[in-house]
């Protein structure tokens, strides 16, 4: 039976990343032919990332991974898809709980800076090799190592990452911690902010 249940895990598994890898390459098509479309309105920001949060949380708690979020900033709204933008932030989020070893964390901030809300993703995995990090945004770009291979991957969402959030007039850039791991940040345009300053934590 164990064997079985396992034959079964790693089919869905696979299937799981083909049909990932079908509906990366199908955005990518999207944006080449400029077929790419977003549908905006306004969308409140905590939200999006707590949507996002409870998409990858069962394999952070497989690996027994801890996610925090740290809210600083009053509830932003911004214009956007929210589909879209909970796209963008499950791939940062998956791709920190990927290369975070067991037993590690995972931060969340979300602040805002003047006219920008600015959501914060950091990992206590091994980093980006500095040499790539100038390119992690390109189409078919993959780190050459060993855990980049081992996790598979065409090497797109990071691509589309920044693709979707330049539509919503945003930016995205990654960058190392000095105590290792990588930090990725997503800064959108806000619309309107409530006057409320909370903190949150919320462990998994």
């Amino acid at each position: 039976r164990d064997g079985a249940a396992h034959a079964l895990e790693v089919i869905e598994r696979n299937a799981a990343a083909q049909r990932q890898i079908i509906e990366d390459l199908l955005d990518v098509s999207r944006i080449i032919t400029g077929k790419m479309r977003i549908n905006t309105q306004p969308v409140d920001l905590l939200l999006i990332i707590h949507a996002a949060i409870d998409a990858v949380r069962p394999a952070a708690e497989a690996k027994e991974i801890r996610i925090s979020t740290h809210i600083e900033a009053p509830d932003p709204i911004v214009r956007a898809d929210s589909e879209r933008l909970q796209q963008v932030l499950w791939n940062l989020l998956a791709n920190a709980v990927k290369f975070t070893p067991s037993g590690g964390k995972v931060d969340v901030y979300l602040e805002q800076h003047g006219s920008l809300a600015e959501i914060r993703i950091e990992d206590t995995g091994p980093g980006v090799p500095p040499e790539f990090l100038p390119r992690i945004f390109e189409r078919f770009s993959q780190a050459d190592g060993s855990s980049t291979r081992k996790h598979g991957g065409l090497g797109l969402g990071l691509a589309i990452v920044r693709h979707l959030v330049e539509l919503h007039g945003g930016t995205v850039s990654a960058a190392n911690r000095r105590e290792g791991g990588a930090i990725l940040t997503v800064r959108l345009p806000v619309v309107v902010s409530q006057p409320r300053m909370t903190r949150i934590e919320n462990p998994i």
